[in-house]
């Protein structure tokens, strides 16, 4: 007998189908070439952190591919998804990883350069 709030689930439990992030803004409107650089700071800087660096190498390439691949790359990578816009997500050990929207998607105040 299951406890009171259990409920039956398919599979293991932890796939949850990611999605695009809502649209935000950074607080001062930033150019395309800001938020490459802003983007591989976080990148570089990221495993130092914690965590496994070739999880933060699969969270990099499904944060810069399209949905379905992600999709893809974060299952075989046994990524746990807590957030569905993949801003917090955890590995089978247990260690948290966290990804600023910026990483994610560009934000709705981005200066468009010529």
């Amino acid at each position: 007998m299951g406890c009171a709030g259990s409920t039956p689930t398919e599979g293991d439990g932890n796939v949850k189908k990611i999605r695009k992030p809502k649209p935000w803004k950074h607080p001062q409107p930033i150019t395309k070439s800001q938020l490459v650089q802003m983007r591989e700071e976080f990148w570089d800087t990221a495993p130092h952190y914690g965590g496994r660096k070739e999880i933060w190498d699969a969270l990099r390439a499904a944060a810069e591919a399209d949905l379905t691949l992600a999709q893809v790359i974060v299952d075989s990578a046994a990524v746990i998804v807590q957030s569905a816009d993949l801003t917090v997500c955890y590995d089978e050990r247990g260690a948290k990883y966290e990804l600023p929207k910026y990483v994610l998607s560009e934000p709705t105040n981005l200066i468009r350069e010529s």
